[in-house]
């Protein structure tokens, strides 16, 4: 399971304008690599309320939207109620068992974002890799910053640099299971 998300040099990820370019080189090429190499999608509440308004009226010529939409997306989340559109399943239960059972059945999950749902899964030790895109911004009144239950040692397994002076670096955590 990999956990993706997007920040400003000072932390910040929400909001992301105006300091996100999706049109950015970089940032396709990363996104690229993630999703395309997805089996499914995994999403909290906020995430996928926002997503599924965007991406389905998105087209490209990457045929990333197209694949994007057909993943079986699977969305955390206790306010919601079934049955959800947009190829998405609620998850219904605990989290981390639902998430333990998805991992068996996708070699690729993604996570996009980083917050409760993100923390627990790094807390359970379910997630293998985390991607952050690091943008040359100091946004400053900071108004989510990432957060975690406990100390997380992470190892760097990739980093890349767009021109525009994006820092893709790809970690692991230190007790990622099978590490």
């Amino acid at each position: 399971m990999t956990i993706s998300f997007e920040m400003s040099l000072d932390g910040v990820f929400d909001p992301m304008e105006p300091w996100f370019d999706p049109d950015d080189p970089g940032v396709q090429r990363a996104s690229d690599e993630l999703v395309f190499g997805a089996d499914a999608v995994l999403l909290g509440r906020e995430a996928y309320e926002f997503f599924r308004e965007y991406w389905p009226a998105q087209t490209d010529d990457r045929g990333f939207a197209a694949h994007y939409n057909a993943l079986p997306k699977f969305v955390a989340s206790t306010t919601l109620t079934g049955p959800l559109d947009w190829n998405a399943t609620l998850i219904e239960g605990d989290v981390v068992d639902a998430v333990r059972g998805l991992r068996e059945r996708y070699a690729s999950i993604v996570s996009h974002g980083y917050g409760r749902l993100a923390a627990e899964l790094v807390a359970a030790g379910l997630v293998d890799e985390v991607h952050v895109g690091i943008h040359p911004f100091l946004v400053g009144a900071a108004r989510v910053r990432l957060t975690t239950p406990q100390l997380v040692g992470l190892r760097l397994l990739d980093v890349q640099t767009s021109e525009s002076g994006i820092i893709a670096a790809r970690y692991a955590p230190e007790t990622a299971p099978g590490r």
